[in-house]
């Protein structure tokens, strides 16, 4: 069963792709035999924050990694403000997932926010002391300056998750992709975090997050894009994420009453 839903303001139409910060068309993964994305459109409202929600396995981060080029795709073609990926990857922030990255790696916080800049420094990597206040800057805003001169590795999960995010804050980008930023933080960080990617969004940028807690969608999300290996349903909150779309994307993995009290949150 597929559910589609228009998202408003012309948001499928292709006067508004020509301005989307990504477009998704076609995409399909495959692992193997099965696919773990299946012919997939996509697309993101400008300055809006936007989750991507399904059960477990349904696509969700293999979706935003193919459409960053990072695991190959069988099909699709991405766009990111009308533009090819590759001529516009410097208007993007990505932060992936804390369970795919070494914390081992002996490094410094404030060196972590720096890596941000290096599409600006060059291939000289010349730092001055104006980059490194704004790395100390964006350390505040997450409220880990007073950490920047820590291990990395010595950080509680929260505290790496604040820290990535600084260093996607460094980059100035437009559009920022997190992949599931929420997931073994604790509620101070979670609450820094969403404070932080509220105020890009009222800066006008777009955050796409792909998201597992469905009792906050309502709270922190304008839009959602529902998968199940397929699309299921995208548009804003309260067109999106009722209990049929939920029904249709989780099926028997979340009851009735469940989804139902979910959506009416």
């Amino acid at each position: 069963m597929t559910l589609t839903l228009a998202a408003v303001d012309g948001a499928t139409t292709p006067e508004h792709l020509d301005h989307s910060p990504l477009a998704v068309r076609g995409m399909t993964v495959s692992y193997g035999q099965k696919p773990a994305v299946f012919s997939v459109d996509m697309t993101v409202v400008p300055g809006a924050m936007t989750a991507i929600i399904g059960p477990n396995g349904a696509g969700k981060s293999t979706l935003l990694k193919a459409a960053l080029g990072i695991v190959p795709a069988v099909s699709g073609q991405v766009t990111v403000f009308g533009q090819p990926l590759a001529q516009a990857r410097a208007r993007i922030a990505y932060v992936p997932q804390r369970a795919s990255i070494d914390w081992d790696f002996p490094t410094r916080v404030i060196d972590v926010v720096l890596m941000g800049l290096y599409r600006e420094l060059g291939l000289l990597r010349r730092l001055r002391g104006h980059h490194r206040a704004r790395a100390l800057e964006c350390l505040d805003r997450v409220g880990m300056r007073g950490f920047a001169e820590r291990q990395i590795g010595q950080l509680s999960g929260g505290q790496q998750q604040r820290v990535f995010l600084a260093r996607a804050l460094a980059q100035g980008a437009d559009l920022y992709l997190l992949d599931e930023p929420f997931a073994g933080v604790d509620a101070a960080t979670e609450k820094a975090i969403i404070s932080v990617l509220k105020s890009l969004k009222a800066d006008g940028k777009s955050v796409v997050v792909v998201h597992h807690d469905l009792a906050t969608v309502t709270d922190y999300f304008d839009h959602v894009f529902l998968i199940n290996t397929s699309r299921v349903a995208q548009g804003p909150v309260a067109d999106a994420f009722t209990p049929d779309t939920l029904q249709a994307a989780y099926g028997g993995r979340l009851a009735t009453q469940q989804i139902e009290q979910i959506a009416r949150a």
